[in-house]
């Protein structure tokens, strides 16, 4: 489960564009030597193709912009070196070069031999960046090596002269091209360091086949731009043309007029930069003058504040606010004596006996009117219960029985009701209940069913 939780996943699209950094972080722009074959060019313009040697291949892309400054058409079975970037094809994952430059395979020697120098110098630290000196933005002096015949310096004094006109110029003639170019163009960066009159150096040439910039690629010249302690721009060839020079230098430019322009600052932005500060500085004592004015202004206001009739007319003022916040503090005590006043006088009125004893009377009468109303309402269910209770004693009464012709005999004198002969003998006193009246008589004869 652990395993799982750490490990990390990458979608197809993901893996193939760190893929694809990746490669061109790591060759950058490479140089590749082999045989052209599959060559093909749809409506696009573009060359598609594969470069391949003895024991693999790899596919190619030259896109139709790049085609025109080549001086040959490619064709299949044709021996090339190609400048290209490494890169992959992301949507399909094809690993291939995109060329930019193609010479046909008569310069291999001369590019091994680059190479090799490059790789030389390169690992004795002569291209490292940390040790290249900083291009000054505003140079007192500018000293500038190539052929003084060529176009080059044409281009760099033209462009010099509408960035900078105020920069002094010191041209250090030297041979770029031929045998003798590699020494003259060492001893003129060695002069310009001797004399030391310059803040930057250019080191120009226009463009041309490889064989003709070659003095750029020598040893000597990278050595010596290494050595200068004047920082130094190379401005060799066209902006696709790199050499060992280029490499060694401070800064790199495109072009000869490239490296005119780094050198010079543009004097249209530093006029305008001026004007800003000219600005600025007026602002900043507009604002000084500002601050001063209202410090006299302040000061002259504390100065009237002090004075004696001030004071007055500040102790007069508050005297006034203190009366108006007594006679406000009055009333408002007022106020409110009056409102507890208002409330006791309510709370009173509440407790008067004679209004509480009107209440009880009023009570009274309720209560007296609810008994005598209960009072009759218990007479009548009185009555009609003695009237129904009445009702039915006449209804088990004896008399009424008797009244329908009976009589009751009851034995005298124990007082009981005789309801049989037996109970009775002969000379027994009985007492004889009627309807209406009683009589007594004595028992002479009995007779028993």
């Amino acid at each position: 489960m652990a395993e799982s939780e750490n490990r990390k996943l990458f979608t197809v699209s993901q893996l193939n564009q760190e893929t694809a950094l990746l490669l061109a972080r790591h060759f950058m722009t490479i140089w590749v030597e082999g045989e052209i074959s599959n060559l093909s060019m749809p409506a696009s313009g573009h060359l598609y193709f594969s470069l391949k040697d003895a024991n693999a291949q790899i596919r190619c892309a030259l896109f139709k912009n790049q085609q025109r400054r080549m001086p040959f058409k490619p064709a299949n079975g044709m021996h090339v070196l190609a400048k290209a970037q490494v890169s992959l094809y992301e949507p399909r994952g094809d690993y291939q070069l995109i060329v930019e430059q193609m010479e046909q395979a008569g310069d291999g020697a001369l590019r091994l031999a680059f190479e090799n120098l490059k790789r030389k110098l390169a690992a004795e630290g002569l291209f490292d960046e940390h040790q290249k000196k900083p291009i000054p933005s505003l140079p007192k002096q500018i000293g500038i090596i190539t052929s003084p015949s060529g176009a080059a310096i044409r281009d760099i004094l033209t462009v010099l002269k509408r960035r900078f006109t105020g920069i002094p110029i010191i041209i250090y003639p030297a041979a770029v091209q031929g045998e003798n170019a590699k020494y003259e163009i060492a001893q003129a960066l060695a002069l310009a360091n001797q004399h030391n009159q310059c803040d930057v150096l250019i080191l120009a040439r226009g463009g041309g086949a490889l064989e003709d910039l070659w003095a750029f690629n020598e040893e000597i010249v990278a050595r010596a731009i290494y050595a200068s302690d004047i920082p130094v721009i190379s401005g060799v060839g066209h902006e696709t043309d790199i050499t060992i020079a280029d490499f060694a230098a401070d800064f790199r430019a495109a072009t000869p007029t490239a490296a005119a322009e780094h050198a010079t600052p543009d004097q249209l932005i530093w006029l305008a930069a001026f004007r800003q500060l000219e600005s600025r500085l007026q602002q900043q004592f507009q604002r000084q003058i500002q601050r001063k004015q209202q410090t006299l202004d302040w000061t002259n206001k504390r100065l009237q504040q002090q004075h004696p009739g001030q004071k007055l007319a500040r102790n007069r003022l508050k005297i006034q606010d203190l009366e108006g916040r007594l006679n406000r503090g009055f009333r408002v005590l007022l106020e409110r004596r009056r409102h507890t006043l208002s409330i006791q006088n309510h709370k009173l009125a509440q407790c008067n006996p004679a209004l509480r004893l009107h209440q009880y009377g009023l009570t009274r009468q309720y209560l007296h009117e609810r008994l005598l109303a209960a009072m009759r309402r218990r007479l009548d269910q009185a009555g009609q219960r003695l009237g129904n209770a009445q009702q039915a004693l006449n209804t088990v009464s004896p008399l009424s029985t008797l009244s329908r012709g009976y009589a009751l005999a009851i034995h005298q004198p124990s007082g009981t009701v005789i309801r049989t002969s037996r109970q009775i003998s002969t000379g027994d006193r009985v007492l004889t209940k009627l309807g209406s009246g009683e009589f007594t008589s004595i028992v002479q004869d009995i007779e028993n069913e």
